[in-house]
C-alpha cells in the first residue's frame, strides 16, 4: 500500500507553497517498488522481461502523495499446442480377383525341313551324301533337330542342326542345266596359269571344297593330260583324281547311274577335247 506522509508547514501567515517533494520514505520505498511482479511462466516460450513499477506523483492540498502503478501485465504466449497423431482408416481391400487358369502353351511351330530321309544332298567339304533321317536331341537343356547324313564313300555319317544347313552350304543335287554347264567346261581349253605350283594347289583345293560342279570341272580341264606321254607330278593326280571322285558322285546321283559310269563318262568327254 501507498504510504501517505505529512509534511511540516512553516508558521507563516501566507499558505504554505504546495511542493511536490521526496521523502526518504518516498525514497526507499522507490526501490521496493521497481520490483516487478513475477513473469508468468510459460513451458513453451522464454519468460518476458519484467516491466519495472513506475512511480506516479500525486499532489494535493497540503499533502504529497507518491503512488506505485502495478507492473504492467505480461502477455502469455499461449503454449502451442503438440501435434496430434490422426490415425488413417485402413483402406478397404479390393475383393481379390478369382484365378485366371493359365492358357494351354501353343504348340512349338516345327521348323521347316528342306530336305528329307532318302534325299541326296552336297556338302561343299565332302560331296555327295545321302540323308538318312531326321532326329531331335537335347544339348545343353535346347532341344535341337539334326539332319543325319550318311557318306558312304568316305565311311562317315554327318549330323547337322537344321539351323546351319546355310552357313554350311549344305544344298540340292545340281540341276540338268548347271550340269550341262560343267561337262561344257571339260571341253574347254586349258587356263593354266603361270604360277609356283603350291599356290594353284590351294586353288584347286578350294575350288573342289567350294561343291560348285562348274568349279570342278575347271580343275580337271587344267590338270588333264594332253597326250600319253606327259606325266603329272603326284601332287598333281593326287588333286586331279580327288576332283574327277567328287564331280563323278554328283553325276551319277543326277543320272541315277553307277559311280564309276559316271567318271568314265567325264574322262571320256576331257579325252575327246585331247
Amino acid at each position: 500500500m501507498a504510504k501517505i506522509t505529512k509534511a511540516k508547514a512553516k508558521p507563516t501567515k501566507k499558505p504554505a507553497a504546495t511542493t511536490t517533494t521526496k521523502t526518504a520514505a518516498t525514497k526507499k520505498q522507490a526501490p521496493a517498488a521497481k520490483a516487478a511482479a513475477p513473469a508468468a511462466k510459460v513451458n513453451t516460450a522464454p519468460a518476458a522481461k519484467a516491466t519495472p513499477a513506475t512511480a506516479v506523483k500525486v499532489t494535493m492540498k497540503g499533502k504529497t502523495a507518491v503512488k506505485v502503478a502495478p507492473p504492467a501485465a505480461v502477455k502469455a504466449k499461449a503454449p502451442v499446442a503438440a501435434p496430434v497423431a490422426v490415425k488413417s482408416k485402413p483402406e478397404a481391400k479390393a475383393p481379390e480377383a478369382a484365378p485366371v487358369a493359365a492358357a494351354p502353351a501353343a504348340p512349338k511351330k516345327q521348323e521347316k525341313l528342306d530336305f528329307g530321309p532318302g534325299d541326296f544332298v552336297v556338302y561343299p567339304a565332302h560331296g555327295v551324301g545321302l540323308v538318312e533321317g531326321v532326329e531331335t536331341t537335347s544339348i545343353a537343356g535346347m532341344e535341337i533337330t539334326l539332319y543325319t547324313i550318311c557318306f558312304e564313300k568316305d565311311r562317315m555319317r554327318l549330323k547337322l542342326p537344321i539351323s546351319k544347313v546355310k552357313s554350311s552350304g549344305l544344298r540340292k543335287l545340281s540341276s540338268k542345266d548347271r550340269l550341262k554347264d560343267a561337262l561344257a567346261t571339260l571341253q574347254g581349253r586349258s587356263q593354266t596359269r603361270r604360277v609356283m605350283w603350291s599356290r594353284r594347289a590351294q586353288e584347286y583345293e578350294a575350288k573342289i571344297n567350294s561343291g560348285d560342279p562348274v568349279a570342278i570341272a575347271e580343275v580337271l580341264r587344267d590338270l588333264r593330260k594332253d597326250t600319253d606321254e606327259s606325266e603329272q607330278s603326284y601332287s598333281e593326280r593326287q588333286i586331279y583324281q580327288a576332283a574327277l571322285e567328287r564331280l563323278a558322285r554328283e553325276v551319277a546321283a543326277i543320272e541315277k547311274i553307277d559311280e564309276k559310269k559316271a567318271a568314265e563318262k567325264l574322262e571320256a568327254v576331257l579325252s575327246n577335247v585331247a
